[in-house]
């Protein structure tokens, strides 16, 4: 089976504990059965793998979160990222040309595209294996997953099967309606869309050339910005005539929103949260280093980390996003290759950060033209080098480096942590040179 994990999404809806480096897929909110925290993707990646050992899973994915993947999945995992978020039809376009043209998948294989962040059970990935079996025996030329509903939603666009049979063609599709509508549909044995479809990787290339004029990798990552920002839904699905669907009727979940990650949750609070015997309902995640006390609260959720602080009803908690828009600050959190990097205070002139790397890895070499940095370090030990000129850095050295000059740091076997000082009248992200 091969498998396109869709794992770039932005993440604002699960603000402030997700962002769009540190997005929801790559959040640790369950346990495995040995207690140990497990992301959405992982969790994920790890089902698809007890469902079918030999799966080709290749995750596609932004460019700037290449490094939580690897992180999360390993550095062998082979991973398409999309230069900028142009939606699920040029991301699906490139992948497609990323198995074809770099890893070398022949166009009549079926292909599975599928969500990182849902909360599934056994069946729903041995229903993946099927899915795929259908798009290689031609069942259609598209063929989808539909999951049989358990209320009347008005956050999934539906599918209306021609037929009540486990696999039958598509009558049409209905966008995202309100509640009675929804009712209505389930009623005429409408199915939730959870964009999960498989085909044979030739049709998806057929599309990409059709709507954009490219269909090999190099093309569509060369023009990526100029493609059509557009769903698979509205560039596809919806103009496709041979279309199947399969029912799913277990347990699914698109852990998109507060409401539905917490009900996924296995404890009502994560961090340093006491609650006090009043609350009902209450969901708390507290990613600061302060205490969070929590009283008398009923359906809410709180949640606190460096990128801000939320405190919601839960009904309400699925409608932030233009609010989160509206903030248009840059992420105080941030993965890179090399490990993370925190703001832990600006102002004028002046932006203080804790920087990790991780054992044994190297941060790029970069100098700046309008800033002076000094590096202090507070754990571990390593290598550092200004201008060329090398040293050992240990607890309590350190190291000042002029504006246009380069510093190069390596980390040692347990690592390294520095807390870095930024001086200058225009301290920017786009302020920087890398050398090899």
């Amino acid at each position: 089976m091969n498998i396109v994990l869709l794992a770039g999404g932005s993440g604002k809806l699960l603000w402030p504990l997700s962002n769009g480096i540190q997005s929801k897929q790559f959040l640790s909110v369950f346990k495995t059965q040995d207690g140990q925290n497990e992301s959405m993707l992982q969790r994920v990646y790890r089902q698809i793998r007890q469902a079918d050992p030999e799966a080709a899973v290749t995750v596609a994915t932004a460019k700037n979160q290449v490094a939580a993947v690897r992180r999360q999945l390993g550095a062998d995992i082979p991973i398409c990222a999309e230069p900028c978020r142009r939606d699920t039809f040029p991301a699906i376009a490139l992948a497609a040309a990323y198995l074809h043209d770099v890893q070398g998948l022949g166009t009549e294989e079926a292909v599975v595209v599928c969500p990182a962040d849902a909360y599934a059970q056994d069946d729903y990935f041995f229903a993946l294996r099927r899915l795929s079996d259908l798009a290689r025996e031609d069942a259609a030329r598209l063929v989808l997953m539909g999951v049989e509903p358990s209320y009347p939603s008005e956050k999934y666009g539906y599918i209306l099967p021609k037929t009540a049979a486990p696999v039958a063609k598509v009558e049409a599709f209905r966008e995202k309606p309100d509640k009675s509508t929804a009712q209505t549909y389930i009623e005429a044995g409408g199915l939730w869309n959870a964009g999960i479809f498989a085909c044979k990787l030739r049709y998806v290339l057929e599309r990409a050339q059709a709507r954009t004029g490219f269909s090999d990798y190099e093309s569509l990552l060369a023009h990526y910005e100029e493609l059509p920002k557009i769903s698979f839904d509205y560039a596809v699905a919806e103009h496709e005539e041979d279309i199947a669907v399969l029912r799913f009727s277990g347990e699914w979940k698109d852990l998109g929103t507060w409401k539905t990650l917490t009900e996924a949750m296995d404890e009502p609070a994560s961090g340093d949260v006491r609650m006090d015997e009043t609350c009902r309902n209450v969901h708390a995640v507290n990613g600061l280093e302060l205490p969070m006390l929590v009283m008398g609260l009923q359906d809410a959720v709180i949640a606190a980390t460096p990128e801000g602080i939320l405190v919601s009803g839960m009904e309400r908690s699925g409608d932030i996003k233009p609010y989160v828009d509206a903030l248009d600050r840059p992420s105080r959190c941030t993965e890179k290759s090399w490990g993370t990097y925190r703001v832990l205070d600006q102002r004028e002139g002046c932006q203080t950060l804790l920087a990790s790397v991780n054992p044994g890895q190297v941060m790029q070499c970069l100098s700046h033209d309008r800033r002076d940095e000094i590096w202090t370090v507070v754990s571990g030990a390593g290598v550092a080098a200004v201008d060329g000129a090398e040293r050992e850095i240990s607890l309590g050295d350190v190291v000042k480096v002029p504006s246009g000059v380069g510093l190069f740091i390596r980390a040692g076997d347990r690592g390294l942590e520095l807390i870095e000082i930024q001086l200058g009248q225009s301290i920017s992200v786009l302020d920087k040179h890398k050398y090899e």
